[in-house]
């Protein structure tokens, strides 16, 4: 009686253990995403469209972060981790139903942020390497990305 006791108790230690490991990770993916989004849409995005100044240490702050976090995000999605609950946006299923595809998109964001770290000098040269960066993020999320609101 004792040892199904125990069993039982440890059963659902488990069980919960794994639910909470999984809300941290996709936690940590949606932290990756958001900071990803803070720098491009925010910092670059503002910039490039006239909303703030030119500032080009802001700009190369940008790019550093987003080139350490771009090579996070293909790891950031592990097999199957799911919101327990909807948000704005969600990882759809499909990117594991064609993680090659994902991966080979992940990896194009990356080189995207590689290739045009360095080019943007002033606010033309900046929109040109927002644009690039910006297909490579679209490539993704059209496919790989659900909006619930």
């Amino acid at each position: 009686m004792i040892f199904r006791t125990v069993l039982a108790v440890s059963a659902i230690a488990i069980g919960v253990t794994a639910a909470f490991a999984q809300q941290d990770a996709v936690k940590a993916r949606k932290d990756l995403m958001s900071s990803n989004g803070k720098q491009f849409y925010g910092v670059l995005g503002r910039i490039q469209r006239g909303q703030e100044p030119y500032d080009q240490a802001k700009i190369d702050a940008a790019f550093a972060t987003l080139a350490d976090e771009s090579k996070k995000v293909e790891a950031a999605f592990t097999p199957n981790m799911m919101p327990s609950a909807p948000s704005d946006y969600d990882a759809s299923a499909k990117i594991w139903q064609n993680k090659a595809d994902f991966d080979a998109k992940a990896a194009n964001f990356v080189k995207a942020v590689a290739d045009n770290r360095g080019a943007a000098k002033n606010v033309e040269t900046l929109k040109v390497a927002y644009q690039n960066i910006n297909n490579s993020c679209n490539a993704c999320h059209e496919t790989y990305r659900v909006k619930n609101k």
